[in-house]
């Protein structure tokens, strides 16, 4: 994987969209006992910080949600597909405990909940030829994360994908089980997608915070934070990561 490329027929749908991308090598992600109390402190820190995104008591009507709802709304998709994000403020909002997983997934869960912000990590080891972020010709072969069945890409359906299929299903609803990050991910790729100004707010610093727990719990720096736009739909891996 070279670069990061955002397709012309996505600022079609979304004109007004920033979509921030960070790198980081050297990720030691398998899951160890030393710092997992204070994950799970992370996530638990997390989840109270969420309550701010949560003050309607109708689920669906307090901001984040519905802007996500009405986003999801503008492309075609699979009957049930939500943002990632509200899938984690549903499971806060229902006073659900987040259990740690493996380092990177808590950290960026963490940063997803605390910022109210969609938050993906993909193995560019994985990653056959570049990355995309596109509206589906139809029929690229995806595996969902868990299944046993492909779960081809629908026309219309906007998605992250590489020269060998989907990556990533109506923007971050699911992900491959192809890309998807494992205890022996180490090269990665972090990306975080905004449709407004208060969202490109939030999402900037979001990326900051996931940075600096990067560097706090790897070791590693990361890349500097590269925000593409429809003006600068392109970003390049750096060679000195």
């Amino acid at each position: 994987m070279k670069q990061v490329t955002i397709d012309p027929n996505f600022w079609e749908l979304f004109p007004d969209a920033q979509v921030n991308i960070l790198f980081a090598n050297g990720i030691d992600n398998h899951n160890i006992d030393d710092n997992y109390d204070e994950r799970k402190k992370l996530l638990a820190n997390a989840t109270h910080e969420a309550d701010k995104f949560l003050t309607n008591e109708t689920f669906r009507l307090n901001p984040v949600v519905e802007q996500w709802r009405q986003a999801f709304q503008q492309f075609k998709k699979k009957k049930g597909a939500r943002s990632s994000i509200e899938a984690l403020l549903k499971r806060a909002n229902q006073g659900r405990k987040f259990e740690p997983i493996e380092p990177l997934v808590d950290v960026y869960n963490s940063v997803s909940l605390s910022y109210g912000v969609p938050v993906g990590i993909e193995d560019r080891n994985k990653i056959a030829g570049d990355l995309h972020l596109g509206v589906a010709k139809g029929g690229e072969v995806f595996r969902p994360v868990g299944a046993e069945e492909d779960e081809p890409a629908l026309e219309g359906e906007v998605i992250y994908y590489d020269d060998e299929g989907a990556v990533c299903r109506c923007l971050n609803w699911r992900e491959a089980q192809r890309t998807m990050l494992t205890e022996d991910s180490q090269n990665v790729v972090a990306v975080m997608e905004a449709i407004n100004p208060e969202q490109i707010e939030r999402a900037n610093e979001a990326m900051k915070e996931l940075s600096k727990l990067i560097n706090q719990y790897f070791g590693v720096n990361t890349s500097q934070v590269y925000q593409l736009t429809k003006d600068q739909p392109v970003t390049k891996v750096p060679d000195n990561l």
